[in-house]
């Protein structure tokens, strides 16, 4: 069974992020064409990248990165939900990323955000991160206003059109995925 990650990408006090990714895997985990599991970056504990080697020889030394490591190559594709931080990416968020190399290779990657603008400029950041680490980015994403998606700017209550981008966003991803299988084996 294919595997998606749905990965938290805040880790501030107070997030909005932990709504929208619980939103995501609330309508994921009554579909049947994945497995899907929510992952927060909060439960990692990762400092700022502290490995020696550079991730692309895949010589780790420490054990929150073999643990980090483990958990994201399980999965065969990702949905990130991200915040927009100063027009780009949470610290938190690039710095896992940052972490690991082929963990992310080969696979698929759709992207939920949240922001004054919907979050879409952290989701251009991450889609050349996502090139880089030869990800297979989905056009299909879900950007979310703090205007008209949250009440008073913190409590999520995500417009009847978001269930729909969401839902075209899970398809490209599990399809994307599917489609990658092949490259990942071996």
């Amino acid at each position: 069974m294919t595997k998606i990650g749905i990965i938290l990408g805040s880790t501030r006090p107070g997030r909005n992020g932990e709504a929208v990714a619980r939103w995501v895997y609330e309508q994921a985990k009554h579909r049947t064409d994945a497995e899907y599991e929510l992952v927060d970056l909060m439960d990692y504990k990762l400092p700022l990248l502290d490995e020696l080697h550079t991730p692309k020889m895949g010589r780790y030394s420490q054990p929150h990165t073999y643990e980090w490591s483990s958990k994201i190559a399980s999965f065969d594709g990702f949905v990130i939900v991200t915040a927009e931080y100063n027009h780009s990416v949470p610290g938190a968020l690039k710095n896992a990323i940052d972490f690991l190399h082929a963990e992310w290779n080969n696979k698929s990657v759709g992207f939920v955000s949240y922001g004054a603008t919907g979050g879409t400029r952290a989701v251009e950041a991450l889609r050349l991160i996502a090139g880089e680490l030869q990800m297979a980015d989905v056009r299909s994403q879900v950007a979310l206003s703090l205007f008209t998606d949250f009440e008073n700017f913190n409590t999520f209550k995500p417009a009847g059109a978001q269930t729909d981008a969401l839902t075209g966003t899970l398809d490209q991803v599990v399809a994307w995925s599917k489609a990658l299988a092949p490259l990942r084996v071996g």
